[in-house]
């Protein structure tokens, strides 16, 4: 088998969502098809004890939320699959636009009920600005929701993209009859807790579906399908492929309904995949020596074993395990002889991957997110992955002074994870841990206890501005609790400043004292 007809067997993508949009249900379904489970379980399915195969984190399970992307690899038909679930909660977000950056294609799935919401409008332009392809899905049509139209003009207006509605719902909740099939030219219908029934258009006139074109709510519908056929936009595969036109799809994750036929229609048309940058140039899937660059790193995915997983998608060339690769940050060469792919925290070993393929490797504690890897004579690195900026901030310290061994240890993992981010004080060595959003502290805080046996107290110091100096050694009489001096993991020298009067009082005192904003400089227009 060539290099290159593995590479065109290769889909991999990521799914986004605001949180409850029904992302995790939707994943669920696509294992099924896959035949990796034998029953969905529910991403809210504390009563039932059964849960998503994508939650894999014991927090996961009892919140109902995904908190961490997962990757999962199977087969379906000709293809091989990496779908790699995304959190949706915001506070989660870095994870998010990390995970991003491994994809060839993403799809977008939007509540029939609550339209676009705040969330997916956020992952949507770092989508848009890094040119992936987006399908979407509208989920819940078996519930009463907005109108189609309505719907889709919203993502026209809302997220500035043109729309192209594969299928075409007649009715919905309780008046759902199916859908309209436009790009199969085939009615699919719903038969509620029934399989669907697929019916050609030119069946449809048959004596035995008599009742179904008679009914009012198919009657309208057939006039919304000549209305979107005389004034909606043209089809166009070149348009979607370069992110300026998604394809809509109309069905009910948790039914499941539609979900096949915008699977299998998601197939034919995502790309295979592409080119990456590097420092180099653009490195072609097809070249013949191994690369690939490590985007997320989970710590204890087997808590008895106290594991660290890189998770690299492989970008160029054909792995196999063994194989030594260079690490261009440090110049060192590394053995990958424990290597894996996923169901969540299912794994199986993987002797070969091709590009495409997302694999975990065995971290010893040498990799860190963004390093590349590879073989061969040359020595480029793949594009930086964003940094963002936290927000909030807080004191960390163990409860107990006599764990302080597990408390670096788990302190150290859950920072190279990526999970928080970690400041010094200076020249007071106290820990102070960075995150976007409340909910990371208290994953973190349930971590730490359930993974590293340790309790830790956390002492807030508030929204605060970081601004990073230039300056390799600092005039520590300028700063206060006000204007707090901490380094970060690499030893720069940044300020947390309390409010936005205490950094402009700071600025024109200062003059001479150069202050980077962290997220000007990540501003997706530029990091993507």
């Amino acid at each position: 088998m060539t290099l290159k007809s593995e590479v065109s067997k290769r889909k991999t993508f990521a799914i986004i969502s605001h949180p409850d949009a029904g992302k995790t249900t939707l994943t669920e379904k696509l294992l099924l098809f896959g035949n990796l489970i034998r029953s969905a379980g529910t991403v809210k399915g504390k009563k039932s004890g059964k849960f998503a195969t994508s939650d894999w984190m014991e927090i996961e399970k009892q919140r109902g939320i995904s908190v961490t992307s997962s990757v999962m690899n199977f087969p379906y038909k000709d293809f091989k699959v990496n779908i790699l679930d995304t959190p949706g909660h915001e506070d989660f977000s870095e994870d998010t636009y990390r995970t991003l950056t491994a994809v060839d294609s993403v799809v977008m799935i939007i509540d029939a009920t609550k339209g676009i919401e705040a969330q997916t409008i956020k992952l949507f332009k770092v989508c848009k600005m890094r040119g992936i392809p987006i399908f979407t899905f509208i989920n819940k049509m078996d519930r009463e929701g907005r109108e189609p139209l309505e719907l889709l003009e919203q993502i026209e207006e809302v997220l500035d993209i043109e729309t192209y509605p594969m299928n075409w719902p007649a009715g919905m909740g309780k008046r759902f009859l199916g859908i309209f099939d436009r790009y199969h030219k085939q009615f699919v219908k719903f038969n509620g807790n029934e399989a669907e029934t697929f019916i050609p258009y030119e069946q449809l006139e048959q004596p035995e579906h008599e009742e179904l074109v008679q009914n009012p709510t198919y009657e309208e519908t057939k006039d919304e399908l000549a209305l979107l056929d005389e004034a909606g936009d043209e089809f166009s595969i070149d348009a979607i492929l370069r992110g300026e036109q998604t394809p809509v799809f109309f069905g009910s994750a948790l039914a499941p309904f539609g979900v096949e036929t915008f699977f299998d229609t998601f197939i034919d048309m995502a790309p295979n995949p592409k080119p990456r940058k590097t420092t180099e140039g653009l490195i072609q899937p097809e070249r013949e020596d191994f690369s690939g660059f490590i985007f997320k790193i989970q710590a204890n995915m087997n808590p008895a074993h106290r594991d660290r997983v890189a998770f690299l998608r492989v970008c160029s060339g054909k792995f196999e395990r063994g194989m030594t690769v260079k690490l261009p940050r440090t110049n060192k060469t590394i053995k990958l002889s424990q290597t894996q792919q996923f169901v969540a925290s299912s794994r199986d070993t993987v002797d070969e991957a091709y590009p495409g393929d997302i694999i975990g490797i065995y971290d010893p504690g040498v990799y860190r997110i963004g390093d590349t890897l590879l073989t061969g004579k040359d020595n480029f690195v793949y594009d930086e992955l964003p940094q963002f900026p936290p927000e909030l901030f807080k004191r960390v310290t163990a409860k107990n002074v006599m764990k302080s061994k597990q408390f670096k240890k788990g302190l150290e993992q859950l920072v190279q994870e990526g999970a928080i981010q970690l400041f010094t004080g200076h020249p007071m060595e106290t820990y102070i841990i960075g995150a976007v959003g409340e909910l990371q502290y208290q994953v973190f805080e349930h971590r730490m206890k359930h993974e590293y046996n340790v309790d830790v107290m956390l002492e807030s110091i508030g929204e605060r501005i970081p601004r990073w100096l230039e300056l390799e050694q600092v005039d520590t009489t300028l700063f206060d609790e006000r204007n707090l001096l901490v380094k970060d993991r690499e030893g720069g020298f940044l300020v947390l400043f309390k409010n936005d009067f205490a950094l402009r009082w700071f600025e024109d005192k200062h003059k001479d004292i150069k202050l980077i904003d962290l997220f000007e400089v990540n501003k997706y227009d530029q990091s993507y």
